[in-house]
């Protein structure tokens, strides 16, 4: 199969499989995209008359035919196959003849690549946003059923204040509302339409890129030629920032885990089949599954970072140091999904302990309610705090643990429908 690009002459065969790389591999995922973008491209140079509709309805039919291959799992690429480009406009022109050859007017790959790019980033955070949306529910589900059973809250590592069971699920909850409003963002960006800008200067023809802006369900396109292209780095690192910002909430939430879970505090269990033992000690119930979803999110932590370092330095206009952006990003987002299903999954089994602070270590968690109880009977605060630090002191602290929290988001006021709120109006930012 010859270059789409071929003037003559072919690459040597070590520089081909270098440039090459794994871009084949990538490829495969964009299939879909790259016929749905020219199934637009087609209708629209049909308008301004660069194609018959005789040709645009044999060349739809066609595109038709391979995208189900492409939904059927049955589409691969020819070893010949430079990308999934040339593949497709190498099948039309094999089986229309001169109409396949016409679908590359008035576009360039590089306008092909980051349409196919931002659809498919489009899909990718349709699904993430389902994905958190999931795990939210799970997570306000149980800060609601077990929000009157306390534990102990930590400053410093040291045990320090009390909490409750509910307020911790619903912390994660709420903090995956802040991560909402990144991928919002990254949706944002992802959501306008490069086509047009062709090899990123235009094209003499007179391209209707609003007509394929409709075409493609893009809220607006990127206007300047220039920029269009110049969003191909940036449009990775933004998705990828938001990839971090869910992979830091899943990694402390799985820090948590792990350490809630072993023996020295043992305020939650989880069935034996979702944990591992060790070859020698009988008594282990180590958590691997926690441990490889904190591993996993550092990682995933270091993407925006990678991708920086990829794309700082590099002048406005196309380079092929873009193409290992795929190699990055694309595993990132299936390590996501992952971890949002593993997440979901091992909550979905977890068991908390009822009876946490009947153990006697814990009764300096309520030094705190002390001091304030002398405040409300008028004790300036200071003198109730040195009175109740003499008392730690002196071995002689006592409190009935009696909480009475009522402010907005303490342990007896979750404030779990605002939160949804909150959440609500922050993902209704993705279409």
């Amino acid at each position: 199969m010859a270059k789409i690009w071929n003037k003559g002459f072919d690459a040597d065969k070590s520089v081909e499989k270098f440039t090459v790389g794994r871009d084949r591999e990538f490829d495969l995922r964009l299939a879909k995209y790259d016929i749905i973008g020219s199934m637009a491209h087609i209708k629209m140079l049909v308008k301004i008359g660069l194609l018959e509709e005789a040709e645009e309805k044999k060349l739809r039919s066609e595109l038709q035919r391979i995208l189900s291959d492409v939904e059927e799992g049955n589409f691969t690429l020819s070893d010949d196959a430079e990308d999934i480009h040339s593949q497709i406009e190498a099948m039309l022109t094999e089986t229309l003849g001169e109409s396949g050859k016409k679908i590359h007017s008035g576009r360039s790959r590089n306008d092909q690549v980051l349409v196919d790019l931002k659809l498919f980033f489009k899909d990718e955070i349709r699904k993430i946003k389902t994905e958190a949306l999931e795990l939210f529910d799970l997570l306000q589900t149980l800060s609601e059923q077990y929000r009157s059973v306390l534990l102990p809250g930590y400053t410093h590592g040291q045990i320090a204040m009390p909490s409750s069971f509910g307020l911790w699920f619903g912390a994660y909850a709420e903090t995956l509302v802040d991560d909402m409003h990144t991928l919002v963002a990254a949706w944002r960006v992802a959501n306008q339409n490069p086509l047009g800008s062709a090899a990123g200067y235009g094209s003499s023809f007179p391209l209707d890129r609003e007509m394929t802006t409709q075409e493609l369900d893009f809220e607006t396109l990127s206007y300047n030629s220039v920029a269009a292209q110049m969003g191909r780095g940036k449009s990775e690192r933004i998705l990828a920032f938001s990839i971090a910002s869910f992979a830091a909430t899943l990694n402390k939430l799985a820090a948590d885990n792990c350490m809630y879970l072993s023996g020295n505090y043992g305020f939650i269990s989880y069935p034996d089949k979702l944990t591992t033992g060790s070859s020698i000690m009988p008594h282990k119930k180590n958590p691997d599954v926690w441990e490889l979803i904190r591993a996993h999110s550092n990682r995933l932590q270091g993407l925006p970072n990678e991708i920086a370092l990829m794309t700082t330095n590099l002048p406005h206009g196309y380079h092929r140091d873009f193409q290992l952006l795929k190699e990055n990003l694309f595993p990132a987002l299936e390590t996501l999904h992952t971890l949002f299903e593993m997440t979901h999954f091992m909550l979905s089994h977890i068991s908390v302990n009822n009876n946490i602070l009947e153990d006697e270590k814990y009764r300096y968690l309520f030094t705190v309610e002390k001091v304030n109880e002398l405040v409300l009977r008028g004790v300036p605060f200071r003198e109730a705090y040195q009175q109740v630090g003499r008392e730690v002191q002196e071995g002689t602290f006592s409190f009935e643990p009696v909480l009475n929290h009522t402010h907005a988001g303490s342990i007896g006021n979750l404030c779990t429908d605002a939160i949804r709120t909150k959440m609500v109006k922050a993902a209704g930012g993705i279409g």
